[in-house]
């Protein structure tokens, strides 16, 4: 087993800024999972007031959009709405009658940037941001400079879906589905590419809970020597600010730990054993340093659950142990709340190929999660539903191999058999 501090040498640029500096370094980062609705105000506000409050100038780049005049429409409309000053910066690879190579470079466009307290990317195609951002050699341009002296100057760099791609110094640029990056990895280049580094030493993700990414975010951080990764959900916020991260929105997300974990390359196929998975709730604040839980008020005035106290009371009397598609849609935090309010000391997960054309379809991937040492949850249903922060559940992922056909007709019982 070989303990996960690989260098990912073909993009080791990338990696060597990623750790050589702080989580969200200078400025305030907010990586928003996509999907933002305009009527979410928790976020909107929030953005306002971290840049400062009413009348807080934002400059608007609806880069990554396929309708960027649109998309740059409705985003100034609601952060106006909230208190701003926003503007339109128009530099869009699909924007009618635009040179956004010239738009990089205009001395106009550049100084309103560097007015600004705010940037905010808006969602669609994530290549385009960093191929916009760039020159064809690969260069920074002068807008990009703009921009990341606004973030070293304190102020807030916030973008939704794509726009969150683009703030962890590596990013998917367009790759597979989730069990294709299981199954056969990732290529640099045309999966992933650099990202602009507004939150280093962590992966961030988008999309996350909705989609099931953590099965694509774990190959990445084994790939690319990341430790910690930070998937968002749709509708969600997380503002990062130094070394701690503040969830806000519509629900939450999931921070992988791979300080600890191993993985074996003689198995021929991903594997991970002893990741730590904690799922992050609206409300809820963590130290990525120091690694330390801060839940909401709503939740340390609820129920706390921990398998190591004498008083340990769990609701799931008879838990579901198996999940055959721990892949789909959010059923990992369904999971890992099941598992901490259950005795089950573990949930098996599988992952597989139901495709026609799959080129390994033998090949599935178990996911084990177990409760152990510092395994913890608090749950709260102020506000209605049910609502779960879920610290420190240790996963294993193995690949195995499938049976065909997975399953037979059922015939029941012969008559008149015993």
């Amino acid at each position: 087993m070989t303990r996960l501090l690989i260098p990912f040498c073909r993009i080791a640029c990338v990696l060597l800024l990623a750790f050589a500096t702080g989580v969200g370094a200078q400025g305030i980062a907010v990586p928003i999972g996509g999907a933002l609705k305009h009527d979410n105000s928790e976020v909107w506000s929030r953005l306002v007031a971290l840049a400062g409050g009413p009348g807080a100038r934002y400059a608007v780049f609806a880069t990554a959009s396929g309708d960027p005049e649109k998309s740059a429409a409705a985003i100034i409309a609601t952060l106006n709405r909230h208190g701003a000053v926003a503007e339109h910066i128009p530099l869009a690879p699909l924007l009618k009658g635009n040179d956004f190579r010239a738009a990089a470079r205009d001395p106009a466009l550049i100084a309103r940037v560097k007015a600004s307290r705010g940037i905010y990317f808006a969602g669609g195609a994530q290549e385009r941001i960093i191929d916009a951002l760039h020159t064809a050699d690969g260069k920074p341009t002068p807008m990009l400079d703009a921009i990341r002296e606004v973030f070293r100057r304190g102020g807030v760099v916030a973008g939704s879906s794509a726009g969150a791609a683009i703030m962890s110094t590596t990013m998917f640029r367009d790759p597979p589905d989730n069990l294709s990056i299981l199954k056969f990895g990732l290529k640099p280049g045309r999966d992933i590419d650099r990202g602009l580094g507004f939150v280093t030493g962590v992966f961030v993700d988008q999309h996350f809970l909705k989609r099931g990414r953590f099965g694509r975010m774990l190959p990445l951080m084994v790939q690319a020597g990341y430790q910690l990764g930070l998937g968002v959900d749709e509708n969600t916020a997380a503002i990062i600010r130094g070394d701690e991260v503040e969830i806000i929105g519509f629900k939450g997300a999931l921070l992988a730990d791979l300080t600890a974990a191993s993985t074996d390359p003689q198995r021929g196929a991903f594997n991970l054993r002893g990741a730590r998975l904690t799922y992050l709730d609206r409300g809820d604040r963590y130290h990525f340093k120091t690694q330390k839980l801060t839940p909401s008020a709503e939740k340390l005035a609820g129920k706390k659950l921990d398998p190591a106290d004498a008083g340990y009371a769990p609701y799931h009397s008879k838990p579901a142990a198996f999940y055959p598609d721990v892949l789909g849609d959010t059923v990992v935090t369904n999971l890992m709340a099941t598992l901490i309010d259950s005795r089950l000391p573990e949930i098996t997960g599988l992952a597989f190929s139901t495709t026609a054309n799959d080129a390994k379809p033998d090949l599935g991937f178990e996911f084990r999660f177990r409760k152990g040492p510092g395994s913890v949850g608090y749950f709260s249903s102020a506000g209605g539903g049910e609502h779960y922060t879920v610290s420190n559940i240790t996963l294993d992922v193995q690949p195995v191999t499938m049976a065909a056909p997975l399953y037979q007709p059922y015939r029941g019982r012969v008559s008149g058999a015993n």
